[in-house]
């Protein structure tokens, strides 16, 4: 297959498939959601994301119909369906269907949806421009809810601005990108990010980077970073589940970081070779 939708045990092309109205996604994006990359028909890092979705799950109280093995070998099996070497995987779990009512009814079991298409990673290779925007979002930005407003109107801004995504912040102090994590490199060459909280999500890209500095040495700080910070920066580094290790050239028009390109270098190679080793197999 070119690419597949999948609702609730049906499949077919994603251009051929349709939701019943009363599914609470239609109404209120009343979901949580997940995407992955797949190389070679294996998806990297599954089962972080499948627990994270349990995770969001459980905090809002949302069914997930199936276990976490159960979700895992349908996921596998659909992705060799599709054709091509490189595929996005996004899966998506809103509450249920029932007649639009804001309060959800009691014992609704979810409705799982999964859509499998050709799309290549983003290269790690090709360094980002960004703007800066204030940080206006819910206060759930640790979980993968399909509310996702305030991140779509930011990527309209960064498109009609020319850049690649925001960068956000509250009171001075950067959160993370419209849908990615950010990373400095500081002064002193520590690897740098926003701790975890309900204001950011946990992203299994940022997992894997972190990890990757403690590998080689490198130091982790997991605190507050401001906008003046990130600015004077060695470097500044995104991560997301499409572009591993991407570095910043340019926020507002002024070129950032290209101070400390071989620790670069050692971060984007290690979780590279991570991914490549495991899709590999």
């Amino acid at each position: 297959m070119k690419n597949l939708g999948y609702y609730n045990g049906k499949y077919d092309l994603i251009e051929n498939m349709f939701v019943p109205m009363n599914d609470r996604a239609c109404f209120f994006g009343d979901g949580i959601y997940e995407a992955a990359y797949a190389k070679n028909h294996r998806v990297f890092a599954l089962d972080e994301h499948i627990d994270r979705l349990f995770d969001s799950a459980s905090v809002l109280d949302i069914t997930v119909p199936h276990t976490k093995n159960e979700l895992t070998d349908l996921i596998c099996d659909l992705v060799k369906k599709v054709d091509g070497d490189e595929l996005l995987v996004y899966f998506q779990v809103s509450r249920g269907t029932q007649m639009r009512n804001h309060t959800p009814k009691k014992g609704l079991i979810g409705n799982l949806w999964i859509t499998v298409r050709e799309q290549k990673m983003r290269s790690s290779y090709s360094p980002m421009t960004l703007m800066v925007l204030e940080d206006t979002r819910h206060a759930y930005c640790n979980m993968k809810t399909l509310n996702l407003l305030s991140a779509v109107i930011a990527s309209q801004k960064a498109l009609d601005a020319c850049v690649d995504e925001a960068v956000l912040h509250r009171d001075g102090n950067v959160t993370e990108c419209t849908h990615s994590n950010i990373f400095i490199i500081t002064k002193n060459n520590e690897l740098k990010t926003a701790p975890m909280s309900n204001m950011i999500l946990p992203g299994v890209a940022r997992a894997h980077l972190i990890n990757a500095a403690k590998v080689l040495g490198i130091s982790v700080i997991e605190e507050a970073f401001s906008l003046d910070e990130m600015f004077e920066a060695n470097e500044v580094i995104v991560t997301a589940s499409g572009a591993l290790c991407r570095p910043v050239s340019r926020i507002d028009g002024k070129e950032v970081g290209g101070r400390a390109a071989d620790l670069l270098e050692k971060l984007r190679k290690y979780v590279i070779d991570e991914f490549e080793t495991y899709t590999s197999n």
